[in-house]
């Protein structure tokens, strides 16, 4: 049984960290990757290049002293997007991407698009720039089963967009379902996909069966075991179109606990933990540095990050169960079940 394992410092490619003083709780336990694609869901949003380079300083001040974290910011689109100021912004690097949401259909996403013809202009620069679109991949039309709206956005949203745009270089962020793994596989070079360590350890008996469990809630929200298996051999197979994302969210407790409970699950403490755990599991540790690692900077054209980190396996390691952001506790995420591995100081 391997007691150690030394890969290149992770990225994670799909990173929620508020602002505020949620920003500053949460900051510090994303500090040691090597980069991490920060979602632009503010309220009001990161819509523009100024407002990017502002929010790329706000959480530069909240990291602690000899943090490796590189932030790449995203812009969220809109239907007034400016193409002009998003191409601006890459070649400036003050972005790495855009950020798709579908209007409604998730935390923050009010001002998402709806009539998709509005930001064609938008998606046809960025595809002439190699700019990547993140994509929040679900329908939010209330005759479509919550179960189905990451199935249902396949057919009836990505696929018109990618044929109209053809060289539009997509990331369909947290994949549920093994309807998104195929997709992805069969998409072809201009594609690739991120898959939670969340999704990776709970199916929607997690949440629902015994009783409501609200910090397992999430959107896009977790399927049958069926897909969380098919995302589970997607994750080790090694392939370089798969490459983490961990969708970390944080959220104050009492707005989980409430009547109507937010979604996110707040991983950023034991994420790597996790996974490390759910490889050697699964028989495939050898392939977790290329989940972490590897793919990711492969697909966003970027080397790997340049130094190393040492994970080791021992007793089991007792992460905390919430953490203090101002006045509010956030709740770290629990697998329910044993982590052996620990990333070393």
């Amino acid at each position: 049984m391997n007691t150690s394992l030394t890969i290149t410092r992770p990225d994670d490619w799909h990173l929620h960290l508020r602002d505020g003083p949620m920003l500053a709780a949460v900051a510090p336990h994303s500090a040691r990757l090597g980069r991490a694609i920060i979602m632009p869901n503010l309220v009001p949003p990161v819509v523009t290049g100024a407002e990017a380079a502002a929010y790329r300083q706000r959480i530069l001040t909240a990291l602690p002293p000899g943090a490796t974290l590189r932030p790449l910011m995203t812009l969220y689109l809109t239907e007034t997007t400016d193409p002009a100021d998003v191409l601006a912004a890459h070649a400036a690097g003050l972005i790495a991407a855009v950020k798709l949401y579908p209007a409604g259909a998730t935390t923050n996403s009010a001002s998402g698009v709806r009539d998709f013809d509005r930001v064609r202009g938008v998606l046809e620069a960025m595809a002439g720039a190699g700019i990547p679109l993140c994509v929040h991949g679900e329908v939010t039309d209330p005759a479509v089963d919550i179960f189905d709206r990451e199935a249902v956005f396949l057919d009836r949203v990505l696929e018109p967009i990618r044929r109209r745009t053809p060289g539009l270089r997509v990331v369909m962020e947290h994949i549920t379902t093994r309807d998104g793994i195929d997709y992805v596989r069969a998409g072809g070079e201009d594609i690739g996909g991120t898959i939670t360590t969340h999704h990776l350890v709970i199916n929607r008996n997690h949440i629902l069966a015994g009783g409501i469990r609200p910090h397992y809630y999430c959107l896009p929200v977790a399927k049958r075991e069926a897909h969380r298996l098919a995302l589970l051999e997607a994750a080790t197979s090694g392939e370089g179109r798969f490459f983490a994302g961990t969708d970390s969210a944080p959220h104050p407790d009492r707005a989980k606990e409430s009547a109507c409970g937010c979604a996110g699950c707040f991983t950023a403490p034991n994420w790597l933990s996790i996974l490390a755990e759910v490889f050697e599991a699964a028989g495939a540790l050898d392939r977790l540095e290329a989940f972490t690692s590897l793919n990711g900077p492969a697909f966003y054209r970027m080397d790997p990050n340049p130094d190393r980190v040492t994970l080791t396996r021992g007793e089991a390691v007792r992460f905390p169960a919430s953490i203090t952001a101002g006045d509010e506790t956030v709740t770290v995420f629990d697998p329910g079940f044993p982590i052996h591995w620990h990333l070393d100081d």
